[in-house]
């Protein structure tokens, strides 16, 4: 006689308990994990990632330009670290690994802070990412509406611009593009505040 295996349907809260829905990353020895962004800090994120992407990824049969990745796996020296967003110029990255994880180093990495993270992005991440050789760095806060740009000089990060509401942005490594930054928050924040 054969066995039967019972499935149950699946509820919401199943979902909320898988390790999945936690981004984890290995910081100086020890495992971090935090949840999710809300989609405040994914829409944020992905509006940059468009703007981009669309400005400066390479067309079809060009071999300049940068590669865009959200949420990439990054193995630098002994740490393993999971930003928002990640650049490479194509020169440095010219196919993708088959593996889930890269261990080159970004040319540009942008962090969307958030309460959970944005102690480990501004402390920990950022002195890894100095290390590693990252050349730009860049913070999102959705909160007051705030872009802050840093290239790393001489070992040090040095802070370059930083931008608030719906300031025209134009920052180094993207010195030729520019657009509102207001574009990373599209909905109307007085129609927030009501809800």
């Amino acid at each position: 006689m054969a066995s039967q295996t019972t499935q149950r349907a699946a509820t919401s809260e199943d979902l909320s308990s898988n390790p999945e829905r936690q981004i984890t990353e290995h910081l100086f020895g020890r495992l971090v994990t935090h949840p999710r962004p809300s989609l405040r800090y994914v829409g944020a994120a992905t509006a940059l990632s468009g703007i981009l992407g669309t400005a400066v990824q390479p067309k079809a049969g060009e071999s300049d330009g940068w590669v865009f990745m959200t949420e990439p796996k990054l193995h630098l020296g002994p740490h393993v670290l999971v930003p928002d967003l990640a650049g490479w110029r194509r020169e440095r990255l010219r196919r993708l690994p088959e593996k889930a994880w890269i261990d080159v180093t970004p040319d540009w990495v942008c962090e969307v802070l958030s309460p959970s993270t944005e102690r480990y992005d501004r402390c920990e991440k950022r002195n890894i990412y100095a290390k590693a050789g990252v050349r730009h760095l860049w913070f999102v806060d959705p909160r007051p509406e705030m872009l802050e740009a840093y290239e790393l000089t001489n070992g040090k990060w040095l802070v370059l611009s930083a931008f608030f509401g719906d300031a025209h942005i134009i920052a180094p490594p993207f010195a030729d593009v520019t657009f509102p930054l207001g574009l990373l928050w599209p909905f109307d924040r007085s129609a927030e505040k009501q809800e």
